[in-house]
């Protein structure tokens, strides 16, 4: 961008003379602002591998087995064994040996379902990424000793603490030193560092060029829209504009606040919720669509119910895939929703 802007003041300066350049710098100048401390805070929230940035904080084992069963089970099972929306967490695999050695020896085994406390070696990624990324409804809704409970319960289930371990900031390094695949990560590569030098020499491939361009690898329909329209994501300029995620919709997006037609997709309380993060209009995605949902609750009183369901989650009626409870939605906007979903015709 500034090497863009640089050539565009020396452009102005011949065609325009140095005051049209002036002008020109002095509006590039008051573009955006210094960010503040607060947005700086809410970005910088990474954990290291050597635990730079880990906040302080603690969790129990059953502090952590409590906030499982409430906001991850339902996609990750009581056990964090569940293969059915997401890949298994904990799901054995794991010997005495592996936490003695540091290398899990079941991963040779071609066989075998690999899962995250297998493959990972350090524990500051399990850390980071519950902290940033879960739960599925509401990323970053997690406050630290909530983090610290979670992964001390999933180092229980994967047999790496005892059931009184208590996980904090102050042991984290010692916890490391237990990770069944520890040492299934080098540093011995020139990745490693930004000094380094590449490990890999390729020959660049100019003509006639045997390269399979098959592709052999997809995002299920399922997942396809699971964290949103990706173009809508991307700039709208450059050569890569982003894949199209979402269907489009049969029904109008265009809704006020306060429609008059319950006919109407409320777009703008789907969007705040976090429902399309499992739910598309008129295709199923890890739950049912929003017209599937009407048409099966059209001509019934059903808003109380629904609004229950949304507020407590379920299983069982669209499928064994459960639906986690969505507490942390307003009233209004849980009542809201369920009125235009019991509203089918």
């Amino acid at each position: 961008m500034f090497r863009w802007a640089r050539l565009s003041i020396v452009c102005l300066t011949f065609l325009g003379g140095n005051a049209l350049a002036q002008d020109y710098l002095s509006a590039l100048n008051e573009l955006g602002r210094t960010a503040t401390a607060a947005e700086l805070s809410a970005w910088d929230i990474d954990v290291r591998p050597d635990f730079l940035g880990l906040p302080p904080g603690s969790g129990s084992v059953a502090q952590g087995e409590a906030l499982w069963l409430d906001q991850c089970a339902s996609c990750h099972g009581d056990f964090g064994d569940s293969n059915e929306v997401f890949s298994p967490i904990v799901l054995g695999n794991i010997t005495e040996d592996d936490v003695r050695t540091g290398r899990v020896a079941a991963l040779t085994d071609p066989s075998v379902v690999r899962t995250t406390f297998m493959k990972v070696a350090t524990l500051s990624t399990i850390w980071d990424y519950i902290n940033r990324a879960m739960p599925w409804n509401a990323p970053k809704s997690l406050a630290a000793d909530e983090v610290y409970s979670l992964v001390a319960y999933l180092l229980n289930l994967a047999y790496i603490v005892d059931d009184d371990f208590v996980l904090s900031d102050e042991n984290m390094e010692d916890v490391q030193a237990l990770m069944p695949n520890r040492n299934g990560m080098t540093e011995d590569h020139g990745l490693w560092s930004v000094n380094g030098v590449p490990d890999v020499v390729g020959s660049a491939c100019i003509t006639n060029c045997s390269v399979d361009t098959t592709i052999t690898s997809f995002l299920p329909d399922y997942a396809m829209n699971a964290h949103g329209n990706l173009r809508d994501q991307m700039r709208h300029y450059g050569p890569l504009p982003g894949v199209q995620t979402a269907p489009t919709p049969q029904l109008s997006v265009s809704q006020p606040a306060q429609s008059d037609s319950l006919d109407q997709i409320p777009a703008d309380l789907l969007a705040v919720s976090g429902c399309e993060a499992c739910h598309q209009v008129n295709k199923a995605l890890v739950g049912p669509g929003f017209t599937a949902i009407r048409a099966r609750y059209a001509g019934a009183d059903a808003s109380a119910y629904l609004a229950k369901k949304i507020r407590q989650g379920g299983q069982g009626v669209w499928g064994s895939v459960p639906m986690p409870a969505m507490n942390q939605l307003d009233d209004t906007v849980v009542e809201a929703l369920a009125l235009w979903l019991a509203s089918g015709k």
